[in-house]
């Protein structure tokens, strides 16, 4: 029996909202292609109602003790480990990614949830007793209002999560605007909060496309926007939150390069780059997506890669496979677009992920493992961010050109080096000019008491994700000077405050 398409609403104040407008987007499992849901399509008018009620909360929020906000984020916690294999399977389902990446990827967001249960010690201010005599001086971190959350589909779960657990532990109220490719996993964590005990108008959904966006953008009572996606989406979001006087941290795109000197392990460095490059079908914005052969190891390394590569079939993420389908049947083809432009580029194609036999439904948006070789830096697989299981290797003589290219490169989100020599790998560290770099690590994303973010075009705004870069970004500093003052205080003083 066919299941008809369910649909996917708002959410405010702890209730499912389906909103105003009858236009919706089709929902599809990407391994079979078939719809399984509809996400509405917020109007300007649903998104202002979904404003309004994180406006209304924030106050009572804010006013919230301590205490009792930290006791609702360790019950989240504790509901969320419980359970996350509920969670994965969404994701799975809607992004097409197989079941234990998607459990990586709600555990790695429970560790934020595990950091702002900390959040009473990081939010303390400071305190001077007599600063001048008889006057304290002493400052607060205050939460900001109303953030929005503008989130990929990639990563449906784990990105929201490194914002919202920081945001509302600070007594912020949130909206999430998740991806309309995958948006189910937004709701399955408002039905999470709401067990949880978080009171009405904290966390809220509002679904949707572009109007969703430019209505959380434009209007004034949301304070913050935190965004991850493109490198264009991420500069119009910056500009457009920025000029409407919000604070805005925008994490952009990224083309990741993988370093292999003379002297790495070869078989440690295959290994790792394949699994960064491929995992998730390359959908991943700190996938490995240029493997750097340094010297004259390139011809041996290409061996290794392909080798494993070819072992890797995609296919049902649901039945054991290592690797699912891409998201949507238009990223497929603009993926097998950028395998024949490099053909036509002149680059060798040692795997061509066209000609894959998925081990699941042939509807499914499948392309296998695709490894070029002499890939030239002028080429649009080596420039563009391909958001697939694509992976160039370009061939340099010497650790200088390698650096070049990783630091010539408009992007600056993450970075790796193979390598045994000590030496040269802290001499990568401290030239290389990207976010996040791993020394024989392939992705190197922070643990949630660092904070995650990218250099150059990857990045807009001056904070990062998560660790105290979050805590900053949803708190505002206030400073408070205090005199309390004697019957003998001297009367009316038009001078410049002094010290003394």
């Amino acid at each position: 029996m066919t299941v008809p398409p369910i649909t996917i609403s708002h959410w405010l104040d702890n209730r499912r909202h389906v909103g105003s407008s009858a236009d919706t987007a089709d929902i599809t499992n990407p391994s079979t292609g078939t719809v399984t849901g509809r996400v509405a399509l917020a109007t300007r008018d649903d998104a202002a109602e979904v404003i309004t009620a994180a406006a209304a909360a924030f106050p009572g929020w804010r006013d919230t003790s301590l205490s009792k906000r930290t006791a609702v984020l360790f019950r989240f916690r504790e509901l969320l480990n419980a359970r996350k294999g509920e969670l994965a399977a969404i994701i799975t389902a809607e992004h097409g990614k197989v079941l234990d990446d998607a459990l990586g990827e709600v555990s790695r967001g429970q560790e934020v949830v595990e950091f702002a249960c900390g959040i009473a010690h990081l939010l303390k201010g400071g305190y001077t007793e007599n600063a001048s005599t008889n006057v304290d001086a002493h400052s607060v971190l205050q939460p900001i209002g109303p953030v929005a959350i503008i989130s990929p589909f990639n990563f449906p779960a784990m990105v929201p999560l490194w914002f919202f657990p920081v945001a509302i532990a600070a007594g912020n109220t949130v909206i999430l605007k998740p991806s309309e490719k995958d948006p189910s996993a937004s709701l399955w964590l408002a039905e999470l909060w709401k067990e949880a005990g978080l009171p009405d108008g904290v966390f809220n959904v509002l679904q949707g496309d572009k109007t969703a966006v430019d209505a959380l953008l434009t209007d004034r009572a949301v304070k913050a926007i935190s965004f991850v996606g493109s490198t264009p989406i991420a500069q119009y979001v910056y500009s457009t939150g920025t000029a409407a006087g919000k604070r805005v941290q925008a994490l952009g795109g990224a083309k990741n390069h993988a370093i292999v000197l003379p002297d790495a392990d070869l078989d440690l460095a295959a290994d790792a780059i394949v699994g960064a490059a491929y995992g998730s079908a390359g959908e991943r914005c700190m996938a490995i997506s240029v493997a750097v052969a340094v010297g004259d190891i390139g011809d041996l390394l290409v061996d290794k890669l392909a080798a494993r590569a070819a072992q890797i079939v995609p296919g049902d993420p649901t039945a054991g496979n290592e690797m699912g389908p891409l998201v949507t049947s238009a990223h497929r083809d603009r993926v097998v677009g950028y395998i024949a432009a490099g053909v036509d580029e002149g680059a060798k194609l040692v795997l061509d992920g066209r000609e894959t036999s998925p081990l699941g439904d042939p509807k499914g948006y499948f392309v296998g493992p695709t490894l070029f070789d002499h890939v030239a830096t002028d080429t649009s697989i080596y420039r563009d961010e391909i958001f697939g299981p694509v992976l160039a290797v370009v061939r340099v003589d010497t650790y200088d050109e390698a650096l070049e290219l990783v630091n010539s490169s408009e992007y600056g989100n993450g970075t790796a080096i193979f390598t045994n020599d000590g030496g040269a790998a802290r001499r990568f560290t401290t030239e290389v000019e990207v976010g996040m770099v791993g020394v024989n690590v392939p992705i190197p994303v922070p643990m949630s008491y660092y904070s995650f973010g990218g250099w150059k075009s990857s990045l807009f705004g001056d904070s990062h994700a998560h660790g105290m870069e979050g805590v900053h970004f949803y708190t505002r500093t206030k400073a408070v000077t205090t005199r309390w003052l004697d019957p003998s205080h001297g009367g009316v003083n038009l001078g410049f405050p002094q010290n003394d």
